[in-house]
């Protein structure tokens, strides 16, 4: 049982050469039960990332506390798996030996290292790939070493910012399924940062959607669609309804952000 409680956390970042501090995230709260799949929506620069790295343990709160099953998180920890945009491997170490690499660090003997890291190997379509190194990989298998690496790990919580962006659009939607058959497995609580509202939508069963910057949570929706999903569902009309809502509440915060007026066209 994992429970992530995000209580009135706000951020603020030390203006340049003695100016006014910038506030990058208002005081924010969010309830995360266990085996919730919580998507984090909103406009760039929003702060979804930076409430992501607090959460990580990457940087600390100015305002408000993290708390994992009722300890506060004052950094980072085995208890949280990060997957980045970026593919964060060791180039340097092979598919296997970057799986290992937390395993190796806990000090586990190293048969017991490559038993999980060849189960995670497979869960992700890698198998035969165990001594390629990353340069030799594509994107998105690149992605999928790292999602292994870190759920390795056993983590409470699996946080990910991003982690298709960087992705063509056909391998992206085969990455969003694979993620979805892996949660589904291992029923993990899972927090994913994303500026899609279609990604949003097919993978959560909920979604934070954030205000402009400074950022806030001023939307919380339900996606009562039924798991197992099947890619199919992003033609369903109720997709198409959640959809909508989604994209008028993004719409009318990136037009804050960008600071520009709503554009009225002329009837006729």
């Amino acid at each position: 049982m994992s429970r992530l409680s995000i209580r009135g956390v706000g951020r603020s970042f030390a203006g340049m050469h003695g100016g006014s501090p910038t506030l990058a995230l208002q005081p924010t709260d969010l309830e995360v039960a266990d085996n919730d799949f919580i998507t984090v929506l909103g406009p760039s620069g929003c702060g979804k990332s930076t409430l992501l790295r607090i959460v990580a343990g990457l940087d600390e709160p100015s305002t408000g506390q993290v708390l994992l099953d009722g300890e506060p998180v004052r950094g980072p920890g085995a208890d949280r798996g990060m997957v980045f945009q970026s593919y964060t491997l060791f180039p340097w170490l092979t598919v296997r030996q970057n799986i290992c690499f937390g395993l190796r660090e806990k000090g586990l003997p190293e048969a017991q290292q490559r038993e999980i890291a060849q189960r995670f190997i497979s869960e992700v379509g890698l198998a035969g790939f165990e001594s390629h190194y990353p340069k030799q990989l594509s994107g998105g298998m690149q992605q999928r070493v790292a999602l292994a690496r870190a759920l390795a790990n056993d983590p409470k919580i699996l946080l990910l910012d991003e982690p298709f962006g960087a992705l063509d659009h056909q391998t992206r939607a085969l990455m969003q399924e694979l993620l979805l058959s892996i949660w589904e497995l291992h029923r993990k609580t899972v927090l994913f940062v994303t500026h899609d509202i279609d990604e949003a939508i097919f993978m959560g069963n909920r979604c934070a959607v954030f205000s402009a910057r400074p950022g806030r949570i001023k939307t919380e929706l339900a996606i009562d669609l039924p798991y197992p999903r099947h890619y199919t569902v992003k033609t369903t009309p109720r997709f198409s309804e959640l959809k909508a809502r989604l994209t008028e509440d993004i719409r009318a915060e990136s037009i804050k952000a960008a600071g520009m007026a709503e554009v009225t066209r002329p009837a006729g």
